[in-house]
């Protein structure tokens, strides 16, 4: 999470806001997560023009500095808008789509930042180590074995197999192989 990526940021974030983007947020993604990148920006536009001029400001702004998105999904359709600049992802939403997919509930463990924290040195991580909870003070979920065909398939299973008439592989009876000519 590098000064140069910070400033990136802050670029999109100020081409985000001269253009009314609503409800913005800057999710700064936990490394431990697993998450594919460093930044999350998400924002909300109040209609199709608003998100696609959005996300052309982003893009020009951008471009004037010499940077391109890997990637932009979504343009035409102007529901969710994604722009993939790699260390840093712009999500532009309608506002019916940002309810709908709510990536802050998603990524929760992401820390939420303020445009004015960009300009500020990033706050250092905690190292995570193995075996130790992420967050300090919570505790490791662990998740409960469960069989691969779980309580219900079982009673399935065996009121197939007390049915007359019925086979399933387990009662069912192997073919006889056949013999082969010499």
């Amino acid at each position: 999470m590098s000064k140069e990526t910070r400033q990136q940021v802050a670029q999109a974030v100020r081409a985000i806001e001269s253009k009314k983007g609503e409800d913005l947020v800057i999710l700064e993604m936990d490394p431990a997560s697993g998450a594919f990148t460093d930044y999350f920006i998400v924002v909300t536009g109040t209609n199709p023009r608003q998100v696609q001029a959005i996300s052309d400001e982003v893009d020009r702004q951008l471009a004037q500095k010499g940077i391109r998105p890997n990637s932009i999904e979504g343009y035409n359709q102007a529901e969710w808008v994604l722009l993939d600049y790699v260390d840093f992802v712009v999500h532009i939403f309608s506002e019916h789509a940002r309810r709908f997919y709510d990536l802050e509930r998603l990524w929760k463990s992401a820390r939420r930042i303020s445009p004015a924290d960009l300009a500020r040195k990033p706050a250092p991580r905690a190292a995570v180590e193995k075996g130790k909870p992420v967050r300090k003070g919570a505790a490791p979920r662990r998740l409960k074995a469960r069989s691969a065909a779980g309580p219900a398939k079982k009673k399935i299973r065996a009121k197939l197999k007390t049915r007359p008439g019925t086979k399933t592989k387990t009662t069912a009876k192997p073919k006889p192989k056949k013999k082969s000519r010499k």
